[in-house]
C-alpha cells in the first residue's frame, strides 16, 4: 500500500532526516577532535537527547497526540534506561577495575 504524503508532510520528514544528519555528522567531528572529556560527553548526550527528540516527535507522530500520551512514552523510556543504567554500571565499574589496577 502506498501512502501519497502532501508536499507539507514530506518537507517535514525531508527537514528532520537533514537535521538527524548534521546531528550525526557533529557527533563523528566532536568524537574525532581534541578536548576534555566533559566536553564530548555533554555534547554526545545532548545530541543523543535531542535525535530522541525528533524522531518521537515527527517520525513515531507525538507531537500530533495528546500530551498526556507523550508524557506517558517519555516516562517509559527514562525508566527503561534507569533500569539499563543500573544494570549495566556494576559490569562498567568491575571492567575498569580490571583494567586500571591501583586506581
Amino acid at each position: 500500500m502506498v501512502v501519497k504524503l502532501g508536499p507539507r508532510r514530506s518537507r517535514l520528514y525531508w527537514g528532520t532526516w537533514v537535521a538527524l544528519l548534521v546531528l550525526t555528522a557533529m557527533m563523528l567531528a566532536v568524537d574525532s577532535s581534541p578536548g576534555p572529556r566533559l566536553v564530548f560527553v555533554a555534547v554526545l548526550l545532548g545530541a543523543m537527547l535531542a535525535k530522541a527528540v525528533l524522531i518521537g516527535a515527527h517520525f513515531m507522530h507525538l507531537r500530533f497526540e495528546r500530551a498526556s500520551l507523550a508524557v506517558m512514552v517519555i516516562i517509559g523510556l527514562l525508566m527503561t534506561g534507569a533500569i539499563l543504567f543500573v544494570l549495566i554500571a556494576p559490569d562498567a565499574l568491575r571492567i575498569a577495575a580490571m583494567t586500571h589496577p591501583g586506581r
